[in-house]
């Protein structure tokens, strides 16, 4: 795999060199955690099952969750890293009074939040159901010990952005490991158990809430082991925290925008299934959706965000070299393209035995089964854009600005919801949720062509659309015998696709590849 360099971090800042890339180091956190997390969710639904009781307690866990993902993808991923490798290289101290005030605030702010949120969990779970008697008291007691996980979601994500930029990538995305773990224990100790009273539903509120305590605090080592010292400051006047302030405010408003238009689709593929449910037709509604949903964003999650993550470093510390910054730009793109290509082929003519083999068991029937693979069938083509978007709006977050990629998230926000209405409106209630999912895919293509033209104007010209044209040249074909070869089953037909690929990519001389698999050859 390409690992991404640009101009040097300063010393103090730089941690002894790895033997593994950063994007592997990560990838391989994020397949370890995704495999953990699926034990721990099965888990749960073998301990709680799938009624009045497990609804309650995701009810419980999904607050702290959102706001986790709002933070991860909003105020504090994207702003943080940027601004904290330009403080280091701009400062005398290497920015460590600067950080220790940023961590300062933030803390302090997170507390506010935490201390806010907890004492109205009563509020939220009203907000979110209407549930009353029993099942009321049984979901607010399990709030209540859920609801601290806003902090130590926000510490995580304070500190792993402080490793991040100093390209100390194994802990954050090592961490959720741990957090899996812990919760997976505490289920386990319950496995058989057929009732439960208030102790055992603290146990379990309690337990899930360790295991997002463990995940924040192990990362406190690992700063120290990378010479950092945090101390508290409250000396914020005059500090320089409006820049990365303001860059957290417009991420907040952009992971608002995007829940917004999730909101449309969740309404409306509710609102299908359940016409669809009335007319006989199983399967076609927001379950389906979101199942074809985890499977494709898969790819992305994997390989796109550790590339990318492991890149904006570099981007900053380039920030003020053009040249270098598009040359790390389209490195970074060609890379993820090698793997989203072929992906998203594999998705559109593997999609029915894929989602067998995820989905098809316990009450799942065929029906379902072919209504997920058709929504799956839909997203496929969007995984190439969604990660080159993705690619292209962090870029400027590299160059300091954060008001453009808010700007540029609501063209397919816009373009989500509103053909999110067109195909509730104009589709079969068999295809309106389908088509709802092409249209979240293809909206990207907007994000890709705003994002080109607005860099170009900064750096200059991107040569990356030939790159992409030539991996279709080597994944169609390949994925074309896989179709024909998935009557054998599904492993016979993911061979072909892959060795086909790899080999008329080889042909092809598509150098991103040739290194990608070398390397994993000699890991």
């Amino acid at each position: 795999m390409t690992v991404l360099e640009g101009p040097a971090v300063p010393a103090r800042h730089r941690g002894p060199r790895r033997a593994l890339p950063p994007g592997l180091v990560m990838a391989a956190g994020t397949v370890v955690s995704r495999a953990t997390g699926f034990v721990r969710s099965a888990l749960l639904v073998a301990v709680l099952g799938s009624g009045p009781l497990a609804d309650g307690y995701n009810v419980a866990n999904t607050v702290p969750n959102l706001l986790f993902v709002l933070l991860i993808g909003g105020a504090l991923n994207t702003a943080l890293v940027p601004h904290l490798v330009r403080t280091a290289r701009e400062s005398a101290d290497g920015g460590a009074a600067h950080v220790d005030r940023l961590v300062t605030v933030l803390v302090a702010a997170l507390l506010v939040l935490t201390a806010v949120v907890v004492p109205g969990a009563p509020y939220v779970v009203r907000a979110y159901t209407s549930y009353g008697g029993g099942q009321l008291d049984r979901t607010v007691l399990l709030a209540y010990l859920c609801l601290p996980q806003v902090f130590f979601y926000g510490l995580f994500t304070v500190l792993g952005q402080l490793l991040n930029a100093r390209r100390r990538f194994a802990p954050m995305a090592w961490a959720p490991v741990l957090n899996n773990l812990v919760v997976i224990g505490v289920f386990a100790r319950y496995l058989g158990r057929r009732s439960f009273d208030d102790g055992d539903l603290l146990v379990l509120g309690a337990g899930t809430t360790a295991g997002v305590v463990a995940q924040a605090l192990v990362l406190l080592p690992c700063l120290r082991a990378a010479g950092v010292r945090l101390r508290p400051r409250w000396d914020w006047r005059r500090a320089g925290l409006g820049e990365p302030l303001r860059a957290a405010g417009w991420t907040l408003l952009l992971v608002l925008t995007d829940q917004a238009g999730y909101w449309v689709v969740t309404r409306l593929s509710t609102s299908v299934g359940e016409r669809a449910a009335a007319a006989g037709l199983p399967g076609v509604g927001y379950t389906a959706y979101s199942s074809a949903y985890l499977l494709w964003i898969v790819p992305h999650g994997v390989v796109t965000v550790s590339l990318v993550t492991a890149a904006v470093p570099a981007l900053s510390a380039a920030a003020d070299a053009p040249r270098a910054v598009r040359a790390l730009l389209a490195r970074t793109l060609r890379t993820v393209a090698v793997v989203t290509v072929p992906a998203a082929c594999g998705f559109a003519v593997l999609a029915p035995q894929l989602c067998a083999l995820a989905f098809g068991h316990g009450s799942t029937g065929s029906a379902d089964v072919r209504a997920i693979a058709g929504m799956l069938t839909a997203f496929a083509p969007g995984l190439v854009l969604y990660s080159a978007g993705y690619a292209l709006t962090r870029v400027f977050y590299a160059l300091g600005d954060s008001r453009t990629p808010f700007l540029l998230n609501l063209l397919p926000v816009a373009a989500t919801a509103l053909g999110a209405l067109l195909c509730h409106r104009l589709l079969p209630l068999r295809w309106a949720v389908t088509g709802m999912a092409g249209c979240y895919g293809g909206s990207f293509l907007l994000t890709v062509l705003a994002a080109a033209v607005l860099l170009r104007r900064r750096l200059g010209p991107l040569r990356v659309l030939g790159d992409h044209v030539v991996l279709l040249f080597a994944a169609l074909p390949a994925a074309g015998a896989a179709w024909w070869t998935a009557r054998y089953g599904l492993l016979p037909a993911a061979a072909v696709l892959a060795a086909g690929y790899l080999l008329l990519a080889r042909l092809l001389r598509i150098e991103e590849l040739s290194v990608l698999t070398a390397r994993l050859g000699r890991r």
